[in-house]
């Protein structure tokens, strides 16, 4: 692990620490081959190439995917403009949603 992403996440707000600690770890089960680095201020993480990324803001935590047309999101969750990445605001540690998030980093990292 990272130390500049264990201290990102050490210096943050209580619950936006607890929401990148578990999004953290679900990346490391999902991915074992990751590799983190802290580029763009913030946690990226990558396998072959990018593919996801925390950032916090001043009261959630955007968790963002590179290369989003991989992901299946029938209810919308997924935010954003840009050409290639779309992200997902976590506001509570009930917003992590286990399954989906494994499913879509899995999609994001593997193809």
């Amino acid at each position: 692990m990272n130390s500049q992403i264990t201290e990102y996440i050490k210096n943050s707000p209580d619950q936006q620490r607890e929401i990148m600690e578990k999004i953290r770890q679900l990346i490391h089960d999902s991915v074992p081959t990751v590799v983190e680095e802290f580029k763009w201020s913030r946690p990226v993480f990558k396998s072959k190439k990018d593919f996801a990324y925390l950032k916090t803001a001043k009261s959630y935590v955007n968790l963002g995917f590179m290369d989003f047309s991989k992901l299946d999101d029938p209810d919308n969750r997924l935010e954003g403009t840009g050409k290639d990445m779309r992200h997902v605001k976590l506001k509570t540690i009930q917003d992590v949603e286990t399954d989906l998030f494994e499913k879509w980093i899995k999609a994001v990292a593997y193809h």
